[in-house]
């Protein structure tokens, strides 16, 4: 009976009462200049340090938006603010279309983009499929099993018997909760290391995120667990941020949102890496419905945002999506995105799961990227017990797990160098197909064609340092090489190609020097007296 009224209210009044999801985009951002000129404002040392390493200053999309700006759309008649992304400078509104609309009328409001795409003068997609496949990338049954089978399919066992056990990196896990994982004993190791560094409950707004739906403790097993003898995730010395930014409850496109905010967030802290094993396609209200040529890599909300993240040099682990065996098998949203590293799940053997998404997204790019173990995969369940599950869900965190152990190998890389050493050394390399993308990778192999063009800092000189006035750079050998000097804050402030840099004009404090040659590069800190 209440669907009925809801419904035909909508019908009479052509919509005018109707609650609708949108966003609503800035054309600016006024405190731009004051901001940039403190960078601190906008991020830890840590993600300034990161943009450092891999050559990426800093841009409009850092910036916060403007708290005038927000505070003036919450203020107005029957306007819901639901959430705020400074990269795509926009918030999330729920509210009427009349209501909504006349935002526009604010001098400050460049456009505005509803979440159903009909009125957006789009057409719209009415297909329906199973909501709980869409919104987590498991499907879980209990059966115990070791984890040696879904560390060694992918040999990440041989970067931690190198002692690459995902020590200094760090990783965000964007998930529905993460009940247990403050008392379960699986987890007892990086509590008692204090691994877990925080996190945020985005659906509650509240800092609790030891709670709500088992998904993400389950999820974070496969990375972060360790029970002798029965599981040991791939990456158990990393340290971790929770958020949570799935509603269980529900199924909108305000998740979207809500996983574009805590992305930001975790790109403020310096996080390396993101895991999410949520996708998006179908909503409770098909009229939100992502089209297939929607998911192109650039133009769903969770898209655009992952893209910015990768763009800020973090590596966006993605789940492919567990529909291969629907109507709609492909891939769903934020997988599709051109910069993430979208994972296929596998079996024990290496077979592709019949579950498993297929790609290619909507611009005909491979997707999935690799594959991971998903078919039975060790993890910890909601009682924290050790279990098995299938999903997608879990071949995305075993494979960020690896690439933690990986990137802390080669961490003057750049993410992107490191997801195509990845591919490279996957077993489809030269034959990928739109179910496996590149396939399994042998991060053995990886190491070790890595190391064999390591531009080692042997062979390169600078003194001295810490220095007053000159910065002399030597090499002692026959490589090419191109020298760039930082600031503290990602700004490049010289680019030669000789062998001294002046610095007797230079204010004393910390600089960043990276010498680079074609495929490596190194990072030396400068203390500038």
């Amino acid at each position: 009976m209440r669907f009925f009224i809801v419904l035909f209210v909508g019908l009479v009044f052509n919509g005018v009462f109707a609650q609708e999801h949108a966003w609503v985009y800035f054309t600016d951002k006024p405190n731009e200049a004051a901001v940039m000129a403190n960078p601190l404002l906008m991020l830890s040392q840590r993600a300034l340090d990161r943009r450092v390493r891999q050559n990426i200053n800093l841009d409009f999309k850092d910036v916060p938006l403007s708290n005038n700006y927000y505070n003036q759309i919450a203020s107005q008649n029957g306007i819901l603010v639901k959430a705020k992304s400074k990269w795509l400078n926009a918030v999330h509104v729920f509210g009427s279309v009349t209501d909504i609309n006349a935002l526009i009328t604010l001098n400050f409001v460049n456009y505005i983009e509803f979440g159903d795409a009909t009125l957006n003068n789009k057409p719209v997609n009415n297909s329906k499929i199973n909501k709980f496949q869409n919104k987590f990338d498991d499907l879980t049954n209990y059966n115990y099993g070791g984890s040696y089978n879904q560390v060694n399919q992918i040999r990440v066992n041989f970067l931690h018997e190198n002692n690459y056990t995902g020590n200094t990196m760090q990783i965000a896990v964007l998930d529905a909760g993460f009940p247990g994982v403050d008392t379960f004993s699986a987890f007892q190791q990086i509590r008692d290391n204090n691994q877990i560094l925080g996190g945020y409950n985005y659906v509650d707004r509240i800092e609790n995120f030891y709670q709500n739906f088992r998904h993400g403790t389950s999820v974070l097993s496969t990375i972060a667990g360790f029970v002798d003898g029965e599981l040991i995730g791939t990456a158990p010395d990393a340290e971790f941020y929770l958020f949570i930014t799935e509603d269980t409850n529900s199924e909108t496109v305000l998740e979207e949102s809500l996983w574009v905010e805590a992305a930001e967030k975790a790109d403020s802290l310096g996080v390396d890496i993101i895991n999410t094993s949520l996708g998006y396609r179908a909503f409770d209200e098909p009229r939100y419905n992502h089209l297939y040529s929607d998911l192109d890599g650039n133009t769903t909300f969770a898209a655009r945002g992952a893209n910015v993240a990768a763009e800020r040099g973090i590596i966006v682990v993605v789940s492919a999506g567990n529909s291969g065996n629907t109507s709609f098998f492909n891939i769903s949203t934020p997988a599709d995105a051109d910069n993430v590293f979208t994972i296929g799940a596998v079996d024990s053997n290496g077979v592709i799961a019949g579950f498993s998404s297929y790609g290619p997204n909507a611009d005909n790019q491979i997707k999935p990227d690799v594959d991971a173990k998903g078919v039975q995969a060790t993890v910890i369940n909601a009682n924290g017990n050790i279990s098995t599950g299938n999903g997608t869900s879990y071949a995305a965190p075993i494979m960020a797990g690896a690439v933690a152990c990986f990137w802390q190998a080669y961490p003057n890389k750049t993410n992107f160098e490191i997801m195509q050493l990845i591919r490279e050394s996957a077993h489809l390399y030269n034959n990928p197909t739109n179910h496996e993308g590149y396939g399994i990778p042998n991060f053995e192999n990886a190491f070790n064609t890595s190391n064999i063009n390591n531009f080692y800092l042997d062979n390169v000189a600078v003194y001295p340092n810490p220095t007053k006035d000159k910065l002399i750079i030597k090499s002692t050998s026959n490589i090419d090489y191109i020298v760039n000097l930082f600031d503290v804050y990602g700004k490049r402030i010289v680019n030669i190609k000789n062998n001294e840099i002046d610095l007797s004009n230079f204010n004393g404090g910390v600089y960043f020097l990276k010498i680079s040659n074609a495929s490596n590069s190194k990072i030396i800190k400068i203390i500038k007296k």
